[in-house]
């Protein structure tokens, strides 16, 4: 039976946050917006129907935390989150993920898509830490 492995694409552009109860939890590295990856843990998902129903039902309320802990980022790195932005599109990393992605009139892309937008930011370590840590409690992690 295969076992998970995560993209290496989506290693090198996150920061591991914890495990839920289906999905890796990441921080996508761009300072420019409170960005969390969701990968489900299982072997060959490409597609939301790749994932047995229970499934889908747990990514979906790991969706909804991962959105709660976007916005406990927000105020760490900045304004608060006006709007959340979810996204499963795996057009260059085909590997099943979720973008949740909070958002803020004047961020740097708005009202456009994040997707694709300028050169990311990278974060300073004392940002990247405390972004980390309001992730973790948000998350219950």
């Amino acid at each position: 039976m295969p076992t998970f492995s995560l993209d290496g694409r989506l290693a090198q552009g996150s920061t591991f946050v914890g495990e839920l109860d289906l999905c890796q939890a990441r921080l996508q590295h761009d300072r420019r917006f409170p960005w969390l990856v969701l990968v489900p843990r299982r072997a060959g998902g490409r597609e939301l129907e790749d994932l047995a129903p229970e499934d889908r039902a747990s990514l979906m309320t790991e969706i909804l935390a991962a959105g709660r802990a976007v916005r406990a980022i927000g105020p760490v790195l900045g304004p608060p989150i006006e709007k959340l932005n979810v996204g499963a599109l795996g057009n260059i990393v085909p590997q099943l993920h979720v973008h949740v992605v909070g958002r803020h009139q004047g961020d740097a892309a708005w009202p456009g898509p994040v997707w694709g937008f300028g050169a990311a930011q990278p974060y300073v370590e004392a940002d990247l830490q405390a972004a980390l840590a309001a992730a973790r409690a948000a998350l219950g992690l």
